[in-house]
């Protein structure tokens, strides 16, 4: 009997301790569940993308946009339209849309304040931290999203990504030249010249603009580029290679049309802005300087020819000034 009890009561101890580790286990197992379940939750809020589309009286180009990015491989979490003040229809074709089951559409106006402050109210409104700009004009290829995604995905570490374009002017098709195509990288140098960065390409995620801030609003045109050359002065930029965005040109309503002429004023005023920023690097100073120096005077003696002799001393004296502050003073052909 004795032998007996001493078997149940040892029988006994080991269900208590062997149910008490198992509990243990259990429980770990289920904690370990529960962070897993909220990680996974975390990854899937990250990759939800808000598209941001700025418009100005474009009701029927934008209707063609919007449905362009209602057809990707990879829905959106949230559409933004931000109509800049439109006097047109744009926010009946938009509420049309919606009707038809664009439940992710948003429609948001705000007076007329150019390109720059749209782009920054849609940054103020949208919900998600990545972010994908499409202008109004312009159209996505359907596997855009997913694609760019995927690669973002693939380089947590990156900021920006780009892709490659087709480009069309009057419907027909055009070759990029060299100077125009996207590149890759540290790509500092190749933003000097012109934007080489297309807003429709963009896919950023919203720490990008919380480190470098948004785009200037002083600027009525090239606050793109403005806004590239700030980033590219330390961020490398991840090129897509596949062309999908289709950019549409020549119609007299764009502003790279409006103030083609004058575009390097704008320029001008991005670069002598960023010359005197302290984290460029003195080879990148130096390369930012003589493009200042050579769009001042070209522009310079632009004025003179055109009778505002006012206007080119002010240039003539910016290229000095910009010669000066990036240390080419004295040096050949400056």
């Amino acid at each position: 009997m004795g032998f007996l009890m001493s078997t149940m009561s040892s029988g006994y101890l080991l269900y208590s301790v062997t149910k008490r580790l198992l509990y243990n286990i259990l429980q770990k197992m289920c904690t370990f569940s529960c962070a897993l379940i909220k990680k996974r939750m975390k990854q899937s809020d990250s990759d939800k993308i808000s598209v941001i589309i700025p418009t100005y009286n474009r009701a029927e180009l934008l209707v063609g946009a919007v449905r362009s990015v209602l057809t990707q491989t990879l829905e959106p979490a949230e559409i933004l339209v931000i109509d800049d003040g439109s006097t047109d229809d744009s926010e009946d074709r938009v509420a049309a849309l919606v009707r038809e089951g664009a439940r992710c559409l948003r429609y948001l106006c705000q007076p007329h304040r150019g390109p720059a402050a749209a782009r920054n109210f849609g940054l103020a409104n949208c919900s998600f931290d990545m972010l994908a700009f499409l202008d109004s004009d312009d159209r996505w290829e359907p596997r855009k999203l997913e694609l760019q995604a995927r690669a973002m995905r693939s380089s947590p570490n990156t900021l920006v990504s780009h892709t490659r374009e087709s480009w069309y002017r009057r419907g027909q098709f055009l070759n990029q030249k060299k100077r125009h195509r996207p590149p890759h990288g540290a790509i500092f140098e190749q933003c000097l010249p012109l934007c080489c960065v297309g807003m429709s390409t963009v896919m950023a995620r919203r720490a990008l603009f919380e480190q470098f801030g948004v785009f200037d609003e002083t600027l009525i045109c090239c606050e793109d580029y403005d806004f590239w050359l700030r980033v590219a002065v330390s961020q490398s930029f991840l090129l897509v290679e596949q062309p999908l965005t289709i950019k549409h040109g020549g119609r007299p309503d764009q502003v790279s049309v409006r103030y083609r002429q004058g575009m390097d004023r704008f320029r001008i005023q991005a670069l002598a802005k960023q010359l005197v920023n302290p984290q460029m690097s003195t080879s990148q100073r130096l390369h930012l300087g003589h493009e200042l120096v050579k769009k001042c005077r070209i522009y310079g003696r632009g004025c003179g020819k055109h009778d505002k002799p006012e206007e080119e001393r002010h240039y003539l004296r910016l290229a000095d000034w910009g010669a000066a502050l990036a240390g080419l003073s004295g040096q050949e052909g400056v």
